[in-house]
Order: C-alpha cells, then structure tokens, then sequence
C-alpha cells in the first residue's frame, strides 16, 4: 500500500479531508476568482455589453465544461474505486481511455463551434447590441476548446488518486496567467472583447502544460503507455454512465442559462442579461469552495466503498455536510450585507447597481442549503448510483427551477422579481428532497453490506 491508499483507508477522516480538500477548494477559489477578475476587466475597459456578451456565451463553456466531466467525473470514480480494489491495470487503461475519448472531443467542439459561432449565440439570446461581442469572444474560445476538456477531466483524475495539490496548481497557473494577460490585452493593447477571449485561452494553455509535465512524472501512479490506448467498450461505458450525471448538472446549467437569456432580455432587456452575467460569477465563487469540498470527499468515499469500510464513509459525509454548509453561511453574509459594494466591482452604472444589489440578495438567501444537495449528489458519484445521480443533477435546475422561472413572473405580475426569487425557492426544494433520497439510498448500501447501522 502506497502513501496515497495509506492516508485514503487509515488516515484520520477530519486530516484527510482537509487534506485533499483544501487544495481543491483553493483550487476551485482561485477558478471562481479568475471568473470574477475576468467579467471586473471586462466591465471596467469593455463596458455592460461586453459583460452581456461573455454572460450570452456562458452556454458554450458550461456545454464544453459539462462534456469534459462527463469524462473526468466517471473516469475519476473508478480509478478511486480501482485504486481500493489494487487493480493497477485497469486503472491505467481507464485514464488512457479517458484522454482518448476527451482529445476527440475537443477536435469536435473546436471545428464546428467555430464555423457556426454566430448562429450559436444568437441561438443563445444574443440581442443585436450583444451580438458582436458574443461573437467575438466565442470564435477564440472555440480554439482554446482544443484543450481546455483535457485539463478540466484530467483534474478529475489527478484527485481521484489522491494528488489534489497538484490539481490546484494546474488551476492556480491559469488564474494568474489570466490576470496578467486581461490587463495587457485589454487595457495596454486595448483589444477588447477579443483580447479577454484570448487572454482565457492562453491561461488554460498553461495548465495543459502542466498537466502534461504531471503525467510524465514520477509524481502520479498512472503509467502512460501506448498499450493502455487501445479503446475498451466496457470502460467507456461505464466511464459514460457515472460521469452523465455531472455532464447533466452542466448541460442543465446551460439549458437554464439560454432560457434565461431570453426570458431576462424580454423582461428586462440588455441591463437585466448583464446583471444576471454579474450574479451568475458572483454565486459561482459561493459554490466553488462546495466543489473543492465534494472533490476532497469522493475519493475518501470512493476507495472506501472498494475497500467496504462503511464507517469511513459515514464520517466522511458527516464532515463534508458541516463544512460546506458553514462555508456556504459565511459566504450568504458577505453578499447580503456588502451587496453595493460586491457589484460596483463589475461596473459602476447606478441604474445597474440599483437593481443588481436587489437582485443579488434575492438569489442567495437559501445558498447555504446548496451544500448538502450538491454533497448528496457527490455521495452517488462516488458509489457508482448512476440512476440515482442523474436524477439528483437535474433535480434542481430542470425539474424545479426551469418551472419556477416560467410560472413565477407571471404571478401577481412578479415579472424580473419573479426570476430571482426562483433562485432560493429552487435551492431549498432541492435540499429536502435530496436529504430524503440520500438517506434511502444510503441505508441500501449499509443493508446490502450487511453492515446496517441507523444513520
């Protein structure tokens, strides 16, 4: 037993967690930041359109995001399981399987979102202000597309075997590569919307190095061989059918941005599409830290479910649910009681300000709710529960959010308020029932391995 499956099967659950959570959830920050450094750059040297713009073309990176953990998701609960089980074979041919199935799919994403770009965000909502920078951001980010799915999935696989620092450092290059290169590209070279658009895509070309300098090393126990490159129907398979469920919380994402797109432009016109875009990176860097959370658990969950140590993964759940949840708290407080001064970061145009600090508060009241929904989702990830994760991917945006915004402002004429109160009342429904499932689920499991104690 190697270090890494030494600290994943005897290590203490709390130093463990934090462990592999921490880099994570730093990593994660550091990604949410880049988000919001990104749209503060863009809305002080480009304006509320070009904030507009990159909030129209969020679609196109969530569909990219959510193909490239389809990938990384399942890849990543089976090599933690496969490490549990000490079968090093299979754990090489899934990693190499996972890069096989990714390096097309970012082939596929760069050629065709590029020659369609423009019928793309209008698809999306784009209003004919918006367009041109829509179009312009999307064309470059279509090329970083190339490689931008291989360091989202690879990240995955990098946790699973119990190396998060190295994910974070993957992460923490891109961040700071972007900084710097949105404010020479904007404000010294004053390219505009393009020169964010490549900015982005520059400093994810920098942690594809990375990650490729990781895999060749002696740092990782995956061996990249040509071997281990020949595709396997099962794996595949399965890597599908356990990475679908965050490949539908994304793609859910995606479907509920593109109808918001239209429903605020209708409403609320060009102000509302970027006050959303501000909202939407604004609860990005709440959930993050949830994520880095999530990342630290699943393969503490996973191995131990190979490994049948029971015990184990109930403290580690316990654990994770505190933590995100006092993490998610801290946040809430942050946003209700400095609203003003959180947007006029983005942007200082008073109508802008007026509605997005109302705005901001409506949507992340329940927030701190979101932690034991997305921890239960995590749960079933790292158990292999295919059905049971779908269902818990979609449960919140799809089948109850998507309804909310549709029904909402057209009762007692709510109109915009209607859309952002849908946002708690999402967040809180979704909770309840993913605490009622996870605890079936969960006694199953314990029942099934003959090891039933109540929880």
């Amino acid at each position: 037993m190697n270090k890494k499956e030494e600290l994943l099967a005897n290590a203490k659950i709390s130093s463990v967690l934090f462990k592999l959570a921490l880099p994570a959830t730093i990593a994660m920050i550091v990604n949410a930041l880049y988000n919001i450094v990104d749209t503060i750059f863009i809305g002080r040297g480009i304006g509320t359109l070009g904030i507009a713009g990159v909030a129209i073309q969020l679609p196109v990176q969530i569909i990219i995001l959510s193909c490239a953990l389809l990938i990384g998701i399942g890849s990543g609960s089976m090599i933690s399981r496969n490490l549990g089980k000490k079968d090093t074979e299979k754990v090489n041919y899934i990693a190499c399987n996972s890069f096989l199935c990714v390096g097309c799919m970012g082939i596929i994403f760069s050629i065709l979102g590029y020659m369609f770009a423009t019928p793309i965000v209008d698809f999306f909502g784009a209003t004919k202000n918006i367009l041109p920078y829509a179009r312009d951001y999307v064309k470059i980010m279509f090329i970083g597309s190339l490689y931008f799915p291989f360091c989202v999935s690879t990240n995955n696989l990098i946790r699973a075997e119990g190396n998060s620092r190295d994910a974070m450092i993957s992460m923490i290059i891109g961040f700071l590569t972007n900084i710097l290169l949105d404010y020479i590209f904007i404000f010294i070279l004053d390219m505009g919307i393009k020169g964010a658009a490549l900015a982005t895509i520059l400093s994810k070309l920098g942690s594809f190095i990375y990650i490729i300098i990781y895999l060749n090393s002696s740092r990782t126990s995956i061996q990249i061989k040509l071997k281990y490159f020949v595709p396997q129907k099962n794996i595949i398979k399965e890597i599908i059918s356990i990475g679908f469920s965050g490949f539908a919380v994304q793609v859910s994402s995606s479907i509920v941005t593109i109808i918001l797109n239209h429903i605020l432009g209708h409403l609320g016109g060009d102000l509302s599409i970027a006050i959303y875009g501000i909202i939407y990176k604004i609860t990005l860097f709440l959930f993050m830290p949830l994520n880095g959370m999530i990342q630290g658990m699943q393969p503490i969950v996973g191995y131990n479910y190979g490994c049948n140590n029971i015990s184990r993964i109930k403290e580690t759940i316990k654990l994770t649910i505190i933590c995100t949840t006092i993490i998610t708290t801290i946040g809430v407080l942050i946003g209700e009681l400095f609203p003003y001064q959180i947007i006029s970061l983005f942007n200082k145009d008073e109508v802008l300000l007026s509605h997005g600090v109302s705005a901001l508060r409506i949507v992340i009241i329940m927030t701190p709710f979101v932690g034991v929904q997305m921890t239960g989702l995590g749960i079933s990830q790292s158990l292999g529960k295919s059905l049971t994760s779908f269902f818990l991917s979609i449960l919140r945006q799809v089948l109850l959010f998507i309804p909310l915004i549709l029904l909402l402002p057209n009762i007692y004429n709510l109109g915009i308020w209607g859309i952002w109160i849908a946002f708690p009342i999402a967040d809180l429904l979704s909770m309840i029932i993913t605490i009622l499932i996870s605890k079936k689920q969960f006694k199953n499991f314990i029942v099934e391995n003959n090891t039933y104690t109540k929880i």
